[in-house]
């Protein structure tokens, strides 16, 4: 029984610990610039790179949290952002800060 329940717990830490990533000191954050959707897109596949392929997947497949290669035909931009900085379901909230949010937003409103 101690075994189960120190397995499960174990794995939990894994997959949770693999969903965080290091927030972006805030001169950083300040940098992110919204000129063409090639530079918006490259911003957004970088960030989601460092914090958001432990669950999604290198090519947005899915793993421990939901696959996203069509999430903007299910939601809106607003609605992806308020997931990402709220958290929803298994998913936590606070992962990305604000304007990191908003970036990846943008660039997975246009996976349809």
């Amino acid at each position: 029984m101690k075994t189960k329940l120190f397995a499960l717990l174990l794995g939990a830490v894994f997959v949770l610990s693999a969903c965080g990533g290091e927030e972006a000191p805030a001169d950083e954050a300040a940098d992110t610039t919204e000129g063409t959707t090639e530079t918006a897109s490259g911003d957004a596949e970088e960030i989601f790179q460092k914090s958001c392929i432990g669950c999604h997947g290198r090519e947005l497949e899915g793993g421990a949290g939901p696959k996203l290669t069509e999430v903007g035909a299910k939601y809106s931009q607003d609605e992806i952002a308020s997931i990402i900085i709220n958290g929803q379901g298994g998913m936590p909230k606070g992962i990305l800060n604000e304007a990191d949010a908003e970036v990846v937003a943008a660039w997975l409103a246009e996976k349809k």
